[in-house]
C-alpha cells in the first residue's frame, strides 16, 4: 500500500495554515466598530464554538462523549492557552502591528520544546540549541534591539508578543494528556467551550451587542470563525492525518508569511530589511525544531 501522501494533502495542509495567516484581514474591521483585543477574543471564541457544535452534532455526534475528569485539560488549555494566547496576540496586532504579533507568536515552537523538556523530559539537543538562537536573534531583529538599538517597541508590546508565545505553546502541554482520547475535533470543541464561557463571564461582548446591528461586523466575526478558526483548524488537521507532524508543522510555517504579507499590502505594515531577516530567522528556528521532530518520528 502506498503511504506517501498526495499533493492535496499538502494542499489541505497549506491552506489551513494560509486561513489562519488570513486573521489580521479579520480583525481590523472590528478594531475599527471599537471592539478591544478582549472584545475580539470573545467573539473569536463564541462564533467559533457555535461552528464546532453544530458541526460536531450534525456530523460527529459520538465523538462528544468524554470523561468528566478530563475537563480540566479542557478547560485549562481553554482559558490558559486560548483566551490568553488570543489576547496577547490581538493586542499587539492593535498596539503595533500585525508582522510583529505574528513574529513574536512563532516563539511557540520554542516554548513548546522547552516546556516540553520540563513536563514530558523531552532531551534538548543542539539543533533545538540553534533554533533557540536563531529565534531570539530574528525576534531582536524584528522588534528593533538589533541592530544596535535602531528602532524601538514599547516593553509592554513586546512582553505580551512574549506571552502570545508562550501561551499559543501552553496548549499543547494542556492538551497532550488528551490526546490519545478523543479526536483532535473533540479536543478543540471542548476547548473552545470553555474559551466561550470564560469570555461571556469577563468580557462586555454582551454590552456591545448594538455593534452588531452593522453588516460588517457579522462578517467580520463570521469570516473570522468560520476562515481563520473553523476552516483553518479542518483544512489543517485533514492534513495532519495523513503527514507526520513535523511535516505538518513546516508547511504551517506558511501561516506567518502569509500574515506579514498582508499587513504590508492591505494593512500598511511597514518592514525594514532587518525585520525582514528577523521574521527569516525566526522562521527557520520554527523549520529547525519540527524538522527535528520529524527526524525523531521516522527514526521511531
Amino acid at each position: 500500500m502506498d503511504t506517501q501522501p498526495g499533493i492535496r494533502v499538502y494542499l489541505m495542509t497549506i491552506a489551513g495554515a494560509v486561513c489562519w495567516g488570513l486573521i489580521g484581514l479579520f480583525i481590523a474591521p472590528l478594531y475599527a466598530r471599537g471592539f478591544t483585543a478582549w472584545d475580539v477574543v470573545a467573539i473569536r471564541g463564541i462564533f467559533s464554538f457555535i461552528c464546532l457544535i453544530l458541526i460536531m452534532m450534525l456530523f460527529y455526534r459520538d465523538q462528544l462523549r468524554t470523561r468528566l475528569k478530563d475537563h480540566i485539560f479542557f478547560a485549562s488549555a481553554g482559558i490558559f492557552s486560548l483566551a490568553l494566547f488570543n489576547y496577547f496576540y490581538f493586542e499587539v496586532f492593535s498596539q503595533s502591528s500585525l508582522s510583529l504579533a505574528v513574529t513574536l507568536l512563532y516563539t511557540g515552537p520554542l516554548f513548546v520544546t522547552i516546556l516540553s523538556r520540563i513536563f514530558f523530559k523531552e532531551p534538548l539537543t543542539i539543533r533545538k540549541g540553534w533554533a533557540l538562537a536563531f529565534a531570539i536573534t530574528g525576534c531582536a531583529f524584528v522588534v528593533g534591539l538589533l541592530p544596535l538599538g535602531s528602532q524601538s517597541i514599547p516593553s509592554k508590546t513586546l512582553f505580551m508578543g512574549i506571552l502570545s508565545g508562550f501561551c499559543y505553546a501552553s496548549y499543547s502541554i494542556f492538551t497532550k494528556p488528551v490526546t490519545k482520547r478523543y479526536s483532535a475535533l473533540t479536543i478543540t470543541t471542548y476547548t473552545f467551550l470553555y474559551t466561550s464561557i470564560f469570555m461571556l463571564l469577563t468580557s462586555d461582548i454582551l454590552g456591545k451587542v448594538k455593534k452588531f446591528q452593522h453588516a460588517d461586523v457579522w462578517v467580520a466575526a463570521l469570516l473570522l470563525a468560520l476562515v481563520s478558526t473553523v476552516a483553518a483548524y479542518l483544512l489543517y488537521t485533514a492534513g495532519l492525518k495523513y503527514l507526520e507532524a513535523g511535516k505538518a508543522s513546516i508547511l504551517a510555517t506558511i501561516e506567518p508569511i502569509v500574515a506579514v504579507l498582508l499587513g504590508v499590502l492591505f494593512l500598511h505594515d511597514q518592514l525594514h530589511g532587518w525585520q525582514v531577516l528577523g521574521i527569516a530567522l525566526v522562521l527557520y528556528s520554527a523549520i529547525l525544531v519540527a524538522g527535528g521532530r520529524y527526524r525523531k518520528t521516522n527514526k521511531g
